[in-house]
């Protein structure tokens, strides 16, 4: 079963995950981000989501996980939760 770990930052309009992932690109830190805006309690952990099966996510964030270029900013993908932006930090 692939496996994957990645961290994400939860907002609720499309717009603000824009603004946040141009921040982050620009060279903000994507730990602090999440920590300052994300609507998931991850926050606290700087938007880290540990380990995780393919499955385990919802599939609009899943497909994503297991499909996308690892260790750089993904999104704003929408899920029934939100907005999130995306770093996928490792995956086998």
């Amino acid at each position: 079963m692939p496996t994957a770990t990645a961290r994400h930052i939860l907002v609720s309009s499309e717009a603000e995950c824009l603004q946040l992932k141009s921040e982050i690109e620009a060279g903000a830190e994507f730990a602090d981000v999440a920590r300052r805006h994300s609507l998931c309690p991850s926050r606290a952990q700087g938007g880290d989501l540990g380990t995780f099966t393919q499955g385990q996510m919802v599939k609009e964030f899943d497909d994503i996980v297991f499909s996308g270029e690892i260790n750089k900013v993904l999104g704003p993908v929408r899920t029934q939760f939100g907005y999130h932006l995306i770093e996928i930090t490792k995956r086998w």
